[in-house]
């Protein structure tokens, strides 16, 4: 497993990040991991899509699931059951919105091991026969502003902003409720909140912690995500509503 994970996803990322090093005017390491992330956001953008796609679908269906979970509160076989025919009528996988984010997982572990070994001259041994070899990396980047192999209050609280922005985005604007069941949403809206501002915590706390290279990543790579996910949400809403509109649903009532 180790050497798969090593040969599909650190050594790639790791020679990439050298070789747009070696190439970059001034061997400026933070405007390496800026391209680097954009390439990664790039690759990874099929995912990314479906997975936003898959939120919105769920905020969508969200008052359907409360309206079912008030009616069928006594039975937990029922409430299983109807909610599972809802799922397939809507022709929505529960698990869908997970699965693109847990893919990119590697990606993010890659990217750590890497910035956390390509200042060390003995890990260089690992670049591919066409890159050349720097003999050592400077951690200084941003045209020596700053220093990329320590950590960044300023980056960590970026990170966690953009994490932030991206995540309101789902709790924002709920649709309104289908029945007059599906109102008592409380604890779904509270639980949506607490998330939207637990994350960008959690977020901080991280990038404070580890060197900013790896909190620059993060916050370009979730900034770019906020930006692909506030696009999607505004210019092209019409794509989940014909996915949502190939039945009819099995609930009464229609959102406005």
């Amino acid at each position: 497993m180790t050497e798969l994970y090593n040969l599909f996803f650190y050594e790639p990322i790791f020679n990439l990040l050298v070789f747009l090093y070696n190439n970059i005017p001034g061997h400026d390491l933070g405007i390496a991991i800026i391209i680097l992330t954009i390439f990664i956001r790039l690759l990874l953008y099929p995912l990314s899509l479906k997975s936003i796609k898959a939120q919105k679908m769920m905020q969508d269906l969200q008052p359907k699931l409360d309206a079912i979970k008030q009616q069928y509160s006594s039975s937990k076989e029922k409430l299983a059951e109807e909610t599972m025919k809802l799922y397939k009528t809507e022709k929505m996988n529960p698990l869908s919105s997970c699965l693109p984010l847990l893919f990119q997982l590697p990606f993010l572990i890659a990217l750590f091991h890497t910035l956390r070994d390509v200042t060390n001259p003995e890990s260089l041994s690992v670049l591919y026969s066409f890159v050349p070899s720097p003999g050592s990396i400077n951690n200084i980047g941003f045209f020596g502003l700053l220093d990329l192999g320590v950590a960044s209050p300023f980056i960590a609280i970026l990170a966690g902003l953009a994490q932030f922005w991206q995540g309101s985005m789902l709790t924002k604007k709920r649709p309104k409720p289908v029945t007059e069941g599906a109102k008592d949403e409380n604890f779904t809206v509270l639980m949506n909140q607490q998330m939207t501002y637990i994350m960008p915590f959690v977020t901080i706390i991280i990038a404070w912690r580890f060197p900013s290279g790896l909190g620059l990543y993060w916050f370009l790579s979730t900034l770019l995500l906020a930006i692909q996910q506030w696009y999607f949400f505004r210019y092209h809403k019409d794509i989940v509503k014909q996915d949502n509109a190939v039945n009819q649903p099995t609930i009464t009532g229609s959102a406005s």
